[in-house]
């Protein structure tokens, strides 16, 4: 890690359809070796097809719910304090709890076993338009953890 100066935060432009930076940003997560646009052609036509399972007009706000879904409020991370080392409780900043929830999305559809990558994306984002699935349990998950861990909270 560089000790002279922070480094700059990329702005990533929003994406062409939807002029949303959030899309735009998890399309460049399902991106693998530069193939931009087949990760663009996956995503939004999930988008409408989530948006037609779940009975909305505008994939936009369906995609923003499910996302919403997701997101986590706390984490645990590892403090080292005298030998002991304590899983402390903190909330996730802003950014960050973009991340995780688009990772975690685009992982459990990739492990939907026999679905193409367009199936198993519109079916973890209809789970997490519904307060279900994979990733809604593995966002628990850390919220048990986190409130399991409460009593180390003051090592912040």
């Amino acid at each position: 890690m560089s000790r002279r100066r922070k480094a700059e935060k990329r702005k990533i432009p929003p994406d062409p359809i939807y002029n949303n930076a959030n899309i735009a940003k998890f399309i460049n997560c399902l991106m693998k070796k530069g193939k931009k646009s087949l990760a663009q052609k996956i995503v939004y036509q999930a988008l409408e097809l989530f948006a037609k399972k779940v009975k909305i007009d505008n994939p936009m706000k369906a995609f923003e719910q499910a996302l919403e879904n997701a997101k986590p409020s706390l984490q645990v991370k590892s403090r080292r304090i005298g030998g002991a080392t304590y899983q402390v409780p903190m909330e996730v900043p802003p950014n960050k709890k973009l991340y995780l929830a688009t990772r975690w999305i685009i992982q459990n559809a990739k492990s939907k076993k026999g679905k193409s990558m367009l199936d198993g994306l519109i079916l973890e984002l209809t789970d997490c338009y519904n307060n279900q699935g994979a990733t809604i349990k593995k966002k628990e998950e850390l919220h048990k953890m986190a409130e399991a861990n409460k009593a180390f909270a003051h090592y912040k």
